[in-house]
């Protein structure tokens, strides 16, 4: 007796492809809530410090006639090495007039291991000395050579606490480094100043008193600008 081969298994239906449903408006604005409200942490995180230092600053910075450092000043007389005075003689048609140029490499490094000197940029040479201006914020100081006696001479001031912050608010004499720490920091409160008026815009409709007071800080400075700026 032949028996009745078993038929073959039912190939279940293919499965529909579930299409998710379009993203509603509400997710959306959802969305960029958080992804505003995260860039609007960071930024503050990264220029917090940089605000605080700069609105200090600032109001010292309005009342510097107010707030005047004294001035303390050091002088520093040395005697250059014999072995480093061919370093300073003039070279066969060399100009007589005031030039710029760096320093050689072995009077650098005899100035900062003698003197703590750290020589930025180049120096003005003339006849008779080798002149080295050393501005820094919040002080100045110079560096002076006699060209023929190897005589040095050299004098630092600083103006304190105070004038070193102004400085920095005001990049002065403070080099490559925080010139670039300026322009991160502008970027951050940037960023930080228009994800904040963009959230101010998303929340307006619950707090009535934001447009009035958001144009009221546009208001005050123009006016006063227009009207007590001589």
């Amino acid at each position: 007796m032949h028996g009745t081969s078993a038929p073959p298994p039912a190939v279940p239906p293919a499965a529909k492809k579930v299409v998710p449903p379009p993203q509603t408006a509400k997710a959306k604005r959802a969305f960029w809530l958080k992804q505003l409200h995260t860039w609007h942490w960071i930024s503050s995180a990264v220029s917090l410090v940089g605000l605080l230092l700069f609105t200090i600053t600032g109001i010292t910075l309005n009342h510097a006639g107010q707030i005047e450092g004294k001035p303390v000043t050091a002088e520093r007389e040395a005697q250059l090495p014999d072995a480093l005075l061919p370093l300073l003689a003039p070279k066969p048609g060399e100009s007589t007039e005031k030039e710029d140029r760096p320093l050689p490499p072995q009077l650098e490094n005899w100035l900062r291991t003698e003197l703590s000197v750290k020589s930025r940029g180049t120096a003005e040479w003339s006849a008779d000395e080798v002149y080295l201006s050393l501005p820094r914020p919040g002080g100045d100081g110079w560096v002076s050579i006699d060209r023929e006696t190897g005589e040095v001479l050299t004098e630092s001031s600083s103006r304190g606490a105070i004038s070193y912050l102004n400085d920095l608010h005001k990049g002065r004499n403070t080099g490559p480094a925080w010139s670039w720490f300026i322009d991160i920091f502008a970027v951050a409160s940037l960023v930080f100043a228009l994800t904040g008026l963009v959230l101010l815009w998303l929340h307006s409709h619950r707090r009535p008193s934001t447009w009035p007071l958001v144009g009221l800080g546009l208001l005050i400075p123009l006016l006063l600008a227009m009207f007590f700026i001589h």
